[in-house]
């Protein structure tokens, strides 16, 4: 590594990439617990390659220096083997700075998270400067992201069959040209319920929420509240029901609503669109907020961009990455309104609807698990 990146490093307070450290001191097993974990921790979080710098104070950033260990690379990296599942992919290297020695341990990006410590089978990640123990749903979207989980199929072990709409299941095949007796096999090939080892079918994730009666009783948080903040008495209204049954009845409440004012409606159902499609229901703590005032309109939706997705990106990109691909792929049959096609460009609708209106602003918050847009605010009614 050049002198100018660890200037540009050392100029940066320590955060999620990136971690200062005295010296090396790999002595005892509660020193090499600490290093896997926080190195583990690193390579969890969100984003590129990180950087522990050995040889600084934490505080302060002064440099003070260490003393080299030619073997210490092939130390870490046993350390890693025996203690980190998978083991994290690093290069330890020495620099000097400032007439000092510091050593750069660079943690690559990698491909295979999340890392487990094996001593107590935890997950870490970093949240700013601090190693701390990942929630169950980022561990979660880890895997999932990963690709070696797939929570729409995962068993939802306190519901049951008869809570699965037939008659749903029935216009799905139709339009699929499925011409079969609905059974508990036809729903287990469709992925709608799931067979466990015990030889018991349980509905899917993914089959409650796009065929289910009710799917809030077991997937807590998979609502619709809208706050309706415009007329002189605030509103709120919860929603329940299937995605496409929420998706129709907000529609019709937002459309009724705003029905006196000039406002891009078709801007804001697009927003709840990809809420549904998008977001996280394995965060069951938190649903879909929509806010309506007058200076702003604000949708609050559980779960960040997927993978290495960004605003950016996904303005750019006609087929960005999806979270919920199995849910998406059966709405976009169910629905007779066509609302999903081109899913996945509706960043630049959204903007495209609004651009005669006001600024629309997309924030993709990881410390909170949220992906919020700001639109202008609902303020001038017809004839006005």
């Amino acid at each position: 590594m050049d002198k100018s990146k660890i200037s540009s490093l050392l100029r940066k307070s320590e955060g999620e990439k990136l971690d200062y450290k005295l010296k090396i001191s790999l002595n005892t097993n509660g020193e090499k617990k600490e290093l896997a974990k926080d190195i583990a921790a690193i390579a969890n979080t969100h984003g590129g390659r990180g950087y522990i710098i050995f040889g600084v104070e934490d505080k302060t950033k002064r440099v003070v220096g260490i003393e080299k260990d030619d073997y210490i690379e092939e130390k870490i990296q046993q350390i890693l083997s025996n203690r980190i599942d998978p083991p994290v992919p690093i290069r330890m290297e020495y620099v000097e700075y400032e007439g000092k020695i510091l050593g750069i341990l660079t943690i690559f990006k990698s491909y295979q998270r999340p890392h487990q410590l094996r001593q107590n089978g935890t997950f870490y990640i970093r949240r700013g400067s601090t190693t701390d123990v990942a929630r169950r749903y980022e561990v979660a979207l880890m895997f999932q992201e990963s690709g070696i989980i797939n929570l729409e199929m995962m068993p939802i072990y306190e519901s049951k069959l008869d809570e699965i709409d037939e008659k749903l299941v029935y216009d799905y095949c139709k339009k699929i040209n499925l011409k079969e007796e609905i059974s508990i096999e036809l729903l287990e090939n469709i992925g709608i319920c799931v067979k466990t080892e015990e030889g018991k079918y349980y509905p899917s994730l993914g089959g409650l929420l796009v065929f289910g009666k009710h799917p809030q009783i077991h997937i807590l948080g998979s609502s619709i509240k809208v706050i309706n903040d415009i007329e002189k008495e605030s509103i709120v209204k919860i929603f329940h029901g299937n995605i496409m049954y929420m998706l129709d009845e907000v529609e019709f409440y937002l459309k009724n609503s705003l029905k006196y004012y000039n406002y891009p409606v078709e801007g804001l159902y697009e927003c709840i669109r990809n809420s549904l499609v998008h977001r996280d229901y394995f965060d069951f703590s938190r649903e879909i907020v929509v806010y309506l005032g007058k200076n702003k309109v604000e949708i609050n939706n559980p779960g960040v961009l997927m993978t290495e997705d960004t605003i950016s990106s996904i303005l750019k990109e006609k087929n960005p990455s999806r979270r919920n691909n199995w849910i998406y792929q059966r709405l976009l049959i169910l629905d007779d309104k066509m609302r999903f096609l081109g899913s996945g460009m509706g960043f630049n609708r959204i903007k495209k609807s609004f651009e005669n209106i006001g600024n629309v602003k997309f924030f993709n918050i990881y410390k909170r698990n949220l992906f919020r847009v700001i639109l202008p605010g609902v303020k001038y009614k017809k004839g006005f």
